[in-house]
């Protein structure tokens, strides 16, 4: 099922008894985080999505937790269960793809039917039936601060719309965005996005032509460079600029799409009517030369300048920590476009688990047809909750020689943004590397750390704290697969502990006579 827009979905949320609406008046600070907090982490008949419907100071609704479990994840990307994200795209890849992994991944874009899957280009949108381009302000939107130590409000639930400033190529992106005031935000995108790397783009290119007075690409609907926008007195903006939209709301499908580590290349929005089964509605921005979601909330236009930094943080993030206070670059808003009674889409992080882990086991679950496409040895693939993404990733394979874990663990820190898993855990094929308890005991019982473990150093996320350095770090690697003579170990490996099925099935039988 596609949905239109976020209303649809929130309608259906409630026809299915997963929304709750609360019509008691509440703070945007701290007191909305609390709630969602608890409700996230209760009993998985109370963990709902929260419609806030009288937040202090607002005559704007808040929703928020709507991606917060694994049902309405699921039907946000109009299927029943995460696990028919990856059937889908397993079919997509039923073919011998010829290549590098890199090759194989720009042919992925090419099998999506882009008849069905393009966006559709309208004149008038939901999204702009109140424009404000005089005086825009971000003052009227019920931007959370979420922890007690945050460095402000932030933005959390974004899809940031920009373009390559060399080739034009759109992406969307989704940072947290820090409210410095009513006209300006920081624009958290780190180094590994494609946000960042516009922006450095941007930048190269400037310093190679000094004599530009404008960074715009080319307008995708006249072929010839758009005006640059400008800020609050109505003066050009400087250049180098990025034009910068930033869509609040709209299709679910988007909104993940957002989210996900798609390869170079692939536009989210194809993506997305992929997802969905027909193309997004979009419409031309009217102060920068973007084009945005025509179904959104809201959205804010602006532009980055490249070369300007701000303090940015701290901010209670998904690591269960604050993130450090680091400079970022500045978005300034130029137009505010929105419904006539809009709702604020918006998130929160923090201590797993929380409704971003649930975008992120989307992603898991569909990407796994890819990372079996590159190494068909893999069978299943776990990160969980407590491994916050890129700190633990647990993946079960077929093994049939020596070193094949490692193998396969160098290859999944070759896969993109999986060049930030801290650390991968490698078992046999027949664990469920979704029982934790089961994989902990075949890791602790089966490793001899000398063997079995594999530390090297990397690339890391931005946010890890316990890095070497900032962006760097080390890897862990555990092998934690039987050893059997293929491995040449020092002793006989021994059998597992099993019944035989005769009495398994004979104790099945008689279970009520014992009156246990």
């Amino acid at each position: 099922m596609a949905w239109r827009d976020l209303r649809e979905f929130v309608d259906h949320l409630q026809r299915r008894g997963r929304l709750r609406r609360v019509a008691a008046p509440v703070s945007r600070d701290l007191e909305i985080t609390e709630i969602t907090d608890r409700v996230s982490k209760g009993a998985a008949d109370g963990n709902v999505a929260l419609l806030f419907e009288r937040v202090h100071g607002f005559d704007t609704p808040v929703l928020i937790n709507a991606f917060g479990a694994a049902d309405r994840m699921a039907w946000a990307l109009g299927v029943e269960r995460l696990d028919e994200l990856g059937e889908r795209m397993a079919k997509l890849l039923d073919l011998r793809l010829p290549g590098t992994f890199a090759e194989r991944l720009a042919k992925l874009g090419t099998l999506i039917d882009v008849v069905k899957a393009a966006p559709r280009r309208v004149d008038t949108a939901p999204c702009q039936e109140l424009v404000e381009t005089a005086a825009p302000s971000l003052a009227t939107i019920p931007i959370l601060q979420c922890w007690p130590g945050d460095a402000g409000r932030f933005i959390t639930l974004p899809c940031v719309f920009s373009r390559d400033p060399v080739t034009g190529a759109r992406n969307v992106g989704m940072y947290r965005l820090q409210v410095f005031d009513d006209r300006t935000l920081g624009m958290h995108w780190q180094t590994h996005k494609g946000g960042a790397e516009h922006e450095r783009r941007a930048l190269e290119r400037a310093l190679a032509e000094p004599r530009r007075t404008s960074t715009s690409p080319p307008s995708e609907l006249t072929g010839h460079a758009a005006p640059a926008p400008t800020d609050r007195a109505g003066q050009a903006a400087p250049a180098p600029t990025i034009h910068i939209a930033i869509a609040l709301g709209g299709d679910p499908a988007l909104i993940y799409a957002a989210s996900a580590p798609l390869p170079p290349g692939m536009d989210e929005v194809v993506f997305a009517g992929w997802l969905r089964g027909r193309g997004v509605e979009m419409v031309k921005c009217r102060t920068v030369d973007l084009e945005v979601p025509a179904q959104a909330e809201f959205v804010l236009e602006g532009w980055v300048d490249p070369a300007e930094r701000r303090v940015e943080g701290p901010f209670g993030d998904h690591t269960g920590y604050y993130s450090l206070a680091r400079p970022y670059p500045v978005f300034h808003l130029t137009a505010v476009t929105r419904r006539a009674r809009p709702i604020y889409p918006t998130t929160i992080v923090g201590r797993p688990p929380q409704e971003d882990y649930w975008l992120g086991k989307a992603t898991e679950r569909l990407f796994l047809p890819i990372i079996r496409l590159m190494l068909p040895e893999v069978v299943d693939l776990n990160m969980p909750a407590e491994g916050i993404f890129h700190n633990l990733v647990i993946v079960s394979i077929r093994k049939r020689y020596p070193g094949q874990a490692r193998k396969v663990m160098t290859a999944l820190w070759g896969m993109g943004l999986m060049a930030l898993a801290k650390t991968i855990v490698v078992v046999s094929d027949h664990v469920d590397v979704h029982d934790l308890s089961e994989v902990a005991w075949r890791v602790t019982g089966n490793i001899d750390p000398r063997r079995d473990l594999m530390v090297l150093e990397g690339p890391m996320d931005d946010l890890d704290h316990a890095a070497l350095r900032h962006r760097y770090g080390g890897k862990l690697g555990v092998d934690a697969t039987e050893k059997g003579p293929l491995d040449e170990v020092g002793q006989p490996w021994p059998d597992e502990i099993v019944m035989t099925e005769e009495i398994r099935a004979l104790v099945s039988r008689r279970w009520t006579e014992y009156g246990l």
